[in-house]
């Protein structure tokens, strides 16, 4: 009777999950976005690949195994041995990284350190031209406002290639200068670098909207066109991304990099609140970034173009938001209550962590993939035809 007890309601959330996502008015847009990410690949093994790479930083930085005696393969296999904990003392560490997963659609799904040192590296060695249609496009688009812009991103670039030199010799430095000059350095270096960071998850994600368009539209593409393409594209989103850094910069990362200098009080690392107010903030303004993506227009007619999409199809839009947060919530508490199950068998939690990495790309690069669907069946006003993809 106590097995049936924990069966009992596994078997009534997959009803419910079932009967969520065959009845909510956005499925068609969530099967094609099934479709897309099996036509091409690269878009939800695109956020695998970074998130594997910050696995391995963090790893490589924080790792538990200090010797191969450490190495146990038969924590795995002793599953039937971890002490679960229950769901209600874990749900709620689930909540913000979920609210914050779901903005991440509509914004930066992913984390790009320490990819983002290579991106640097990339940019201003102008790997496949990418750094002069940069320049070009900004000075097409934005002229002579187009050098602030291009100083501050180089500025930027630098201090995110100097990021993990400061971090590797912060212990050498130690004995040298005083542990709050050292820490002083260090906060700024990363709230410098936090711009170009961005940037690059900003350029991803639209290099990915643009493979999720040519999909949609049935286009062949050669890889060096389209990342020329998605370059010119992200100069028109440029202006947004620089409103979101100013918000985020002024909300969450300032007061952080002031409390280094200055007594700020009731400043911690996790302002819960901040964060919220941040992917607040975005979701209002969910449709601007991938408007800007898909039409040469200024970010007054995007935002235009926004407000009329909420007015006319915010029921559907409100259903996306609620199959985001659904399946990132399961996901993470998911994540919780296994990482709670694992305690300190260290192998055991670097498989899972591997796996999980995994897991969440699928999911971002699906949802990522429906919210594209869904935005051009909206503008089409199509949603309610059932095979208005026969591809």
């Amino acid at each position: 009777m106590a097995g049936l007890s924990r069966v009992y309601p596994l078997v009534g959330l997959l009803i419910g999950y079932l009967l969520v996502m065959l009845a909510n008015p956005i499925r068609l847009a969530l099967r094609d976005g099934f479709r897309c990410i099996a036509r091409y690949e690269r878009v939800w093994l695109t956020f695998a690949l970074l998130g594997f790479v910050y696995f391995i930083f963090q790893f490589a930085t924080f790792t538990p195994i200090q010797s191969t005696s450490e190495i146990d393969f038969t924590q795995i296999v002793s599953i039937p041995t971890w002490q679960w904990p229950p769901v209600s003392e874990i749900w709620g560490e689930a909540v913000l990284p979920a609210i914050e997963s779901v903005a991440g659609i509509f914004d930066n799904a992913t984390t790009t350190y320490p990819f983002s040192v290579i991106a640097a590296i990339l940019l201003l060695t102008n790997w496949r031209g990418l750094h002069g249609a940069l320049w070009r496009a900004l000075r097409k688009l934005y002229r002579w406002g187009s050098i602030p812009i291009y100083l501050l991103l180089l500025i930027s670039v630098l201090a995110a290639l100097a990021k993990p030199f400061v971090f590797w010799r912060l212990p050498a430095w130690n004995t040298e200068l005083s542990t709050a000059h050292l820490l002083k350095i260090s906060a700024s270096v990363d709230a410098i670098s936090f711009i170009f960071e961005y940037f690059v998850g900003i350029y991803i994600q639209v290099y990915l909207i643009t493979v999720c368009l040519a999909w949609i539209k049935g286009l062949s593409f050669r890889e060096r066109a389209l990342f020329e393409f998605a370059v010119r594209r992200f100069s028109y989103v440029l202006g947004w991304a620089g409103i979101v850094v100013a918000v985020s910069m002024l909300v969450l990362r300032v007061p952080l990099l002031l409390a280094y200098f200055v007594n700020v009080p009731d400043v911690l690392d996790y302002l819960p609140l901040q964060r919220v107010f941040i992917s607040t903030f975005i979701l209002i303004f969910c449709s601007v970034q991938i408007s800007l993506v898909l039409h040469n227009e200024t970010l007054g007619e995007a935002l235009r173009a926004h407000r009329q999409l909420l007015r006319r199809d915010f029921n559907r839009i409100a259903w996306f938001f609620l199959i985001c947060a659904l399946h990132f919530f399961l996901i993470l508490v998911l994540d919780a209550m296994i990482r709670g199950a694992i305690a300190d068998r260290a192998v055991a939690m670097i498989a899972w962590k591997c796996l999980f990495v995994f897991v969440r790309a699928f999911v971002t690069g699906w949802l990522l993939a429906s919210w594209v669907v869904l935005f051009r069946q909206c503008e089409t006003g199509r949603v309610a035809q059932e095979n208005w993809i026969r591809y």
